[in-house]
């Protein structure tokens, strides 16, 4: 087995659909993305052999967002701010424990 490239890939959701409809950009998605790039980095915790964040496009979770998933934990979390940011780095990527009270519920029609 070979060493991953990062040991964790974190997807924020930043898409913007159409006027009307429930989206992670309306909700804050992109500035958190920002936020958490500009945290991990400060922690020297982005790069290679670490943690990579990206801005992805609809991760079919909408009406539960702003919504992250971190692979290769497979686990989704909603938050509603900096704060939960923080704590989703702490808890998950350092101390490496799911931070529970932000999980996102696993509701099929979440859409």
């Amino acid at each position: 087995m070979t060493t991953p490239f990062y040991t964790h890939h974190v997807f924020i959701c930043a898409n913007q659909k159409a006027p009307g409809k429930v989206c992670c950009a309306n909700t804050g998605g992109e500035p958190f993305f920002e936020y958490m790039k500009s945290r991990l980095a400060a922690l020297d915790m982005h790069g290679p052999g670490k943690v990579r964040i990206t801005q992805s496009g609809c991760l079919g979770r909408c009406k539960l967002g702003p919504g992250l998933v971190i692979y290769p934990d497979n686990v989704w979390y909603r938050y509603a701010s900096e704060a939960d940011i923080d704590e989703i780095i702490q808890t998950h990527l350092i101390d490496g424990h799911v931070v529970e009270r932000l999980l996102m519920e696993r509701s099929p029609d979440a859409a």
